[in-house]
């Protein structure tokens, strides 16, 4: 096995052109995902994860593009790779779940036969031998009565058996990477538990890396071992979960972590980040959060860089909040 790590994005910048003006989803993102890692992308919407999964996968349409970075798997450049060879790898060793698993489901087609062509497009063996596959890959799942499912189309069930669905087809290659864009945020808590439950097992069994994108730290605070949370298209704060979780520095992951029910008392309301994220079409130039955040200096009027905490814990902040507050 090779001792480098199995993805590196460095400096990616994926932006897009519209008519209102370039809009910058994502600006200067790094970081690393070692093998058999999951990390965690955690931020609000039009933060910039899911277009930092699409950038990686390189299912960025127009009139979007990626124009800066590097994208490593396993040492080879995505962001340089001819779109025929990056099909090859799409869906084979790198795999993408979506929020709707109606994007990777054909409503008029049976779910035998959208397996058995997803896996006949990238391996040579029989139409029979595809669906033993299959098969095999929804019980895995933890599917009841497979055979059955494979003979149902896709409206004849529920959303979380879709959902289900939609993750075994990503595992039929059994993927080195699987990049997750807020998969179980429709579902009801219990499937939601039980997806998650699954999909951490899976990644044991097969050493799969998984990056899981979503909005909500607790969802990826008992399932992720690394967290990255993004703010107006770039990473703000990266740690190993105990970091970001326990000892917390950005006034924005604390106010993330202030807002969870689980943090606040009984009855009382829930707090919350003052103000708005600022539009990604006229971003300021200086700290993006800087307008939002109680602990706003002078300082905060230029861009912030990344500042090292510990090991690979770093945030991109001019005043981090104290340790023993962010335990807090």
């Amino acid at each position: 096995m090779s001792d480098h790590p199995l993805l590196e994005v460095r400096g990616l910048q994926t932006r897009f052109y519209t008519r209102a003006g370039v809009v910058n989803a994502v600006d200067d993102v790094s970081f690393t995902l070692g093998r058999g890692r999951i990390l965690g992308l955690v931020g609000e919407s039009g933060s910039g994860k899911s277009v930092t999964g699409f950038s990686i996968m390189g299912l960025v349409d127009k009139p979007g593009r990626v124009v800066g970075g590097r994208i490593l798997f396993d040492g080879q450049d995505l962001s340089r790779l001819k779109e025929r060879d990056m099909r090859s790898l799409r869906g084979n060793r790198i795999a993408m779940i979506f929020q709707d698993p109606m994007m990777t489901l054909n409503p008029v087609l049976r779910i035998d036969a959208q397996m058995v062509e997803t896996v006949l497009a990238h391996r040579k063996m029989s139409r029979a031998a595809a669906r033993e596959l299959a098969r095999d890959t929804l019980g895995m799942m933890g599917i009841p009565s497979p055979d059955e499912r494979l003979e149902a189309y896709p409206h004849q069930l529920s959303g979380g058996m879709r959902q289900r669905i939609a993750i075994a087809i990503a595992l039929l290659h059994q993927p080195a990477l699987i990049i997750a864009d807020e998969p179980t945020t429709a579902l009801d808590v219990t499937i939601q538990s039980q997806i998650l439950s699954e999909v951490q097992n899976l990644t044991d069994r097969y050493g799969t890396s998984l990056i899981w994108i979503s909005h909500d730290l607790s969802v990826v605070a008992g399932l992720a071992d690394e967290i990255a949370v993004m703010y107006a298209g770039r990473i703000v704060e990266y740690g190993t979960v105990s970091d970001v979780l326990d000892s917390t520095r950005h006034p924005y992951t604390l106010g993330l972590l202030g807002s969870l029910p689980s943090n606040n008392r009984h009855s009382r309301r829930l707090r919350q980040i003052p103000g708005m994220t600022p539009s990604l079409l006229a971003l300021p130039d200086r700290c993006a959060f800087a307008d939002r955040c109680a602990y706003r200096t002078e300082a905060c009027e230029r861009v912030p860089g990344s500042t090292a905490i510990s090991g690979s814990h770093w945030v991109r902040c001019f005043n981090p909040v104290a340790s023993d507050r962010g335990a807090a």
